[in-house]
């Protein structure tokens, strides 16, 4: 019988936390994930059979909700990504399967993304040598995919942070564009 350990996708068995100038960057590997796509047809179903999951309208273009326990941010025309804490949301994916049967497509993925959660002072000038959004005029509540790195990344503004998202296999090249930017503004 093997003998795993489980590891961030950083490669350590505890979270990375990084405290730069006004700003930390944390890793958070606590998050569930799974995307939904409203099956053709079933645009308005689905999308009902999610406002109820997520206790609050789903979130339309380049928009993030937050419920009562989940999350959702829009990645496409009818598409979202939903995002729970993992530690009371393990079956998010079958927990969404169930709401949107024979209505909705559901992939778990969890395993396929990173997230770093990003808080303190002057975050704009960091995000401004990261990529291209116009994170002065981005307000919490709202969503964008944009590069960052070359990595393909969703960007979340909140009141009091931010939080990215990128490909798991590339964690350690997004921390280290995340850090270097830190170092480099502060």
């Amino acid at each position: 019988m093997h003998d795993l350990a489980p590891m961030t996708a950083l490669g350590a068995s505890e979270p990375r936390t990084d405290m730069i100038g006004p700003v930390t960057i944390i890793e958070a590997p606590d998050w569930a994930l799974a995307s939904v796509a409203a099956r053709l047809g079933q645009e308005t179903v689905c999308q009902s059979a999610l406002e109820k999951l997520l206790g609050t309208a789903a979130p339309g273009i380049a928009g993030h909700v937050s419920g009562t326990a989940l999350g959702a941010f829009w990645i496409g025309p009818h598409i979202w990504m939903v995002e729970a804490p993992y530690p009371t949301h393990p079956d998010l994916a079958a927990q969404i399967k169930r709401a949107c049967t024979n209505i909705g497509s559901v992939t778990d993925q969890t395993g396929a993304w990173v997230r770093f959660d990003l808080t303190g002072q002057d975050l704009t000038r960091l995000m401004e040598r990261l990529c291209n959004l116009d994170m002065d005029r981005m307000q919490a509540g709202q969503a964008r995919r944009s590069i960052i790195e070359h990595l393909g990344c969703y960007v979340i503004r909140h009141a009091d942070g931010i939080t990215i998202y990128g490909p798991r296999s590339s964690a350690q090249s997004l921390h280290h564009a995340l850090v270097t930017a830190a170092k480099s503004v502060f």
